[in-house]
């Protein structure tokens, strides 16, 4: 499989400037002014096959963003080398246009007061696109998102969800190898997401494009990514299949017991009630050297266990630890 995008010792640095609260700290600041260094991205490496859908998060303020606009070529990086579909995309950048598609979910690239469609017409003359091509395309991406009745109108009488819509079409027209999502999804009932996902594994398994998707809906991850980045204060903290990283991280079980009759349980001091009734009880018992509590079996032996369910925490429960506590 060929590399679409390889990354190395990428660094990112910004100059911030700081001065106290106080009348003199603000005559002071016009002659000498203190700042610091924050490092956004400190040294990442990473590599991305043709073809791979990729699932890039971390907290707010990780360095993700900064990452998606290096890629796109807006920031130039401190140091490092980036090489996304055979360019430096801050340096060829005109070249690197034709080639790749980015959405930003705050940052429209629709006209406001026009429907999308014109906005689409527009874009096919900037990326040189035929005419049949332009409406066969067009047509067919309509369908797949359901935006028959949607894409005539002017934008801003859309909702953010049927704008989201509009702005990935206008992404994908000049069928882009490489493609950046940045938040999606945002504003989107359940039915509109459901088709955003299917339309998105559609277009990757009949051109084989490469996504970068950056989401805090963890949602978005588990539907369209076999692989997932996470970066956090600018390091990347795991790099790997996303099924992998349950099997990695995960140090505690939920378990939900349903019982015949009535039934009290005393749990352990290591197990954490989640809920109980008087025919069920729901806990989480810790992992130890990867095997179950014998709790469990116990609780089978001895108690009128009528269903016993035994699950992981819910990947966004396993992000959220990773963000607050690191890979430990």
């Amino acid at each position: 499989m060929e590399t679409a995008i390889k990354v190395s010792g990428l660094a990112k640095e910004y100059k911030t400037y700081s001065r106290e609260e106080s009348f003199r700290a603000s005559i002071r600041s016009l002659f000498k002014r203190d700042f610091k260094i924050k490092h956004a991205l400190k040294g990442i490496d990473f590599e991305i096959k043709t073809g791979e859908v990729i699932g890039l998060i971390g907290p707010n303020g990780a360095g993700k963003s900064t990452a998606i606009k290096v890629l796109c070529g807006v920031l130039y990086p401190t140091s490092g080398e980036v090489k996304s579909l055979g360019y430096v995309p801050w340096k060829q950048r005109q070249e690197y246009a034709y080639n790749f598609g980015v959405v930003f979910g705050q940052k429209s690239q629709l006209a406001w007061d026009i429907p999308p469609n014109d906005t689409y017409h527009l874009l096919k003359v900037l990326y040189d696109i035929p005419e049949e091509t332009f409406k066969r395309r067009l047509a067919h991406m309509v369908k797949l998102l359901s935006l028959e009745d949607i894409y005539k109108r002017p934008t801003r009488g859309l909702s953010l969800g049927e704008r989201m819509k509009c702005e990935v079409v206008a992404a994908l027209l000049h069928k882009p190898k490489l493609v950046l999502l940045d938040e999606p999804t945002i504003g989107m009932d359940v039915v509109a997401k459901k088709q955003l996902h299917n339309f998105i594994k559609q277009i990757n398994k009949d051109y084989n494009t490469t996504f970068i998707i950056t989401t805090h809906d963890m949602q978005d991850i588990e539907k369209l990514c076999k692989r997932v980045i996470i970066i956090n204060t600018g390091d990347i903290v795991y790099d790997g299949p996303l099924a992998d990283l349950c099997k990695k991280y995960v140090t505690n079980k939920l378990i939900e017991v349903r019982f015949e009759e009535k039934t009290h349980v005393s749990l352990p001091k290591r197990c954490t009630l989640i809920d109980k009734t008087p025919y069920t009880i729901k806990f989480e018992v810790p992992l130890k050297n990867n095997k179950l509590d014998p709790f469990v079996a116990k609780l089978v032996g001895e108690y009128p266990v009528a269903d016993i369910t035994i699950s992981d925490p819910d990947i966004e429960e396993i992000i959220r630890d990773i963000y607050q506590h690191g890979t430990r």
